[in-house]
């Protein structure tokens, strides 16, 4: 990047104003369709620089821009009203994004919708080198059924995904521990299994030796009393969601699915929101688990002060070798790119826990961020010390 390059980047960046993308005789013409486009459709592309185009027909819009990344970039119209345009180049993985046109934003026509940041919203994959784990492959898949069960606490139909795996059809004499896997804040329980290709990981580890068959339970980590709802106003009410998998998921689980039913075969695990809650959700069962994950975050969110373990979570880290004794594995992952807090939280709980003696296993997914394919990269780390 030559001299006045740098000094035109950092004033756009550094005045946070929506730019776009650099001329087009700067950009490599090598897009390909994206991965994840509606069947049949031409955009969104990828190139080999991780930049996104995109183009959508308005005749009657007066600005179009792509939003993505955090930065708005603009779009340019040609005469059939058409508007194309493309971003910088983006972090390999997963990437949620959507298209602004006149001010309101709205899904890309031309993408696959998925549920994040609290919306069904338009993705994009950026591919990456090493993306042969979650990739599909010619060997023995499981399967994903929706569960549909009625909730006494919320009074509400509730559901989860429960990934079974390869032979689970097959043999019926035999039994499989259990994972269950939480997303993150404004997300749901259709995140794992889309976004996250829980199930692809599953399948190709459990082919190549690498991981025990197991079954993975994906819940909705949001769960209110119909009562607390009514009186919440435009705060966010008190979950109840620990009370929801502690009395309900549970045992309707090892009801309808052939489970081996005890805490030496069942793990949890959880991303950002869903490594707080599950964290908290142990601690305080520490008789029906043996083992957690934490994919980009802890319980001492947002971690203002460094851990005092006589008073953080009622104390459950406090006694060491008690910890040691009822987790086989405290597993904790994020990526070197993440948010400052997390890098924060995580590295206040980890020091806590080796100044305590508390084993606990680390993982950083280089050059990632708080993003999927940092949280797909957890999975299959921790996924192999489960049940061994």
């Amino acid at each position: 990047m030559n001299r006045i390059q740098l000094v035109i980047f950092i004033f756009f960046v550094s005045f946070s104003l929506p730019f776009s993308a650099q001329t087009d005789d700067m950009v490599k013409e090598d897009f390909q369709a994206s991965s994840v486009n509606q069947p049949g459709k031409e955009f969104p592309k990828v190139n080999s620089e991780g930049r996104v185009r995109v183009r959508v027909e308005a005749p009657q819009a007066k600005n179009v821009q792509l939003d993505i990344g955090g930065m708005k970039y603009d779009l340019k119209k040609n005469d059939e009203g058409v508007w194309t345009g493309e971003s910088a180049p983006q972090d390999e993985g997963f990437h949620y994004y959507q298209l602004n046109i006149d001010g309101a934003s709205v899904p890309d026509p031309g993408s696959k919708y998925y549920y994040g940041a609290g919306r069904w919203g338009s993705g994009i994959e950026i591919p990456a080198q090493d993306q042969e784990f979650y990739e599909v492959k010619d060997v023995p898949h499981g399967s994903i059924t929706e569960n549909i069960y009625f909730s006494e606490i919320t009074q509400d139909w509730r559901r989860n995904f429960v990934y079974l795996p390869p032979g689970y059809f097959e043999n019926f004499q035999e039994r499989y521990p259990v994972l269950y896997l939480q997303h993150g804040s404004f997300e749901d329980e259709t995140g794992w299994a889309s976004q996250g290709h829980a199930n692809l990981i599953l399948d190709n580890l459990i082919a190549a030796g690498e991981a025990k068959k197991m079954i993975v339970v994906m819940d909705n980590g949001y769960a209110y009393k119909p009562e607390v709802m009514q009186n919440a106003q435009d705060a966010r009410p008190i979950s109840v969601f620990e009370e929801v998998l502690i009395e309900e998921v549970i045992p309707n689980i090892d009801k309808k699915f052939r489970t081996k039913a005890s805490s030496a075969y069942r793990a949890i695990a959880g991303l950002s929101m869903g490594a707080n809650q599950t964290m908290r959700i142990i601690m305080n069962n520490l008789n029906l688990f043996s083992y957690y994950g934490g994919f980009s975050g802890t319980s001492n969110y947002p971690g203002n002060e460094k851990i005092d373990t006589r008073t953080f979570l009622n104390g459950a880290f406090d006694d060491a070798d008690k910890v040691n004794e009822k987790l086989n594995v405290l597993w904790l992952g994020l990526g070197t790119k993440e948010p400052e807090v997390f890098l924060k939280t995580v590295g206040d709980f980890r020091e806590m826990a080796e100044n305590k003696g508390i084993n606990y296993t680390f993982y950083e997914s280089p050059k990632t961020a708080h993003e999927w394919l940092t949280w797909r990269r957890c999975l299959y780390q921790y996924a192999q010390l489960l049940f061994k």
